[in-house]
């Protein structure tokens, strides 16, 4: 089943703006709030509304590394919950590098992952990173253990395809 993310062009270029501005030194966040679209061949994460994290949003905060404040999280877990949604986390890293995530970003999927699953009752958790040279995106759909490449993320009419630099966790034993 193909996996797709779809976002309004003009939603995109202001999130895009956010996450990366001209002048920007540290890692910024975003979560996007989508519904699904099930049919046979095809996932969507139809786009409904865009959450920026501001400055205080942050517990910490670098070039390379941030962490949301407990409010933070407990706030966008429950306006999906209240919008029946799933949670895009979207995300930046800085610099000239190929777009993927790093060992900072599997630590906190390693904690937040399991409970919004849990927390959402199995609706998929969605995190994407950006970077000036493109994207890279996975997908939870059940189990923490088991992330899979979003395959397309369509930005109005257009489609990008993530770097796929990042690995996706299976686990091959249950």
């Amino acid at each position: 089943m193909k996996t797709i993310l779809s976002i309004p062009s003009k939603v995109f270029r202001k999130l895009k703006n956010y996450l990366l501005p001209i002048e920007g030194d540290l890692e910024e966040a975003a979560f996007v709030f989508t519904s699904l679209i099930k049919n046979k061949n095809e996932l969507i994460f139809k786009y409904k509304e865009w959450f920026p994290v501001q400055k205080d949003g942050f517990s910490s905060r670098s070039s390379f590394h941030f962490e949301l404040s407990n409010e933070i999280r407990a706030g966008i877990i429950k306006k999906a919950h209240d919008l029946d949604c799933s949670i895009i986390e979207f995300h930046s890293h800085l610099g000239s590098f190929p777009s993927c995530f790093s060992p900072s970003d599997w630590c906190g999927f390693e904690e937040f992952v399991p409970h919004v699953l849990w927390r959402l009752k199995g609706k998929p958790y969605v995190a994407v990173v950006v970077a000036k040279s493109g994207f890279d995106a996975l997908v939870w759909k059940s189990k923490w253990q088991n992330s899979k490449f979003l395959d397309e993320l369509r930005i109005g009419k257009n489609s990008i395809s993530p770097t796929r630099l990042s690995f996706p966790r299976r686990r091959y034993y249950e």
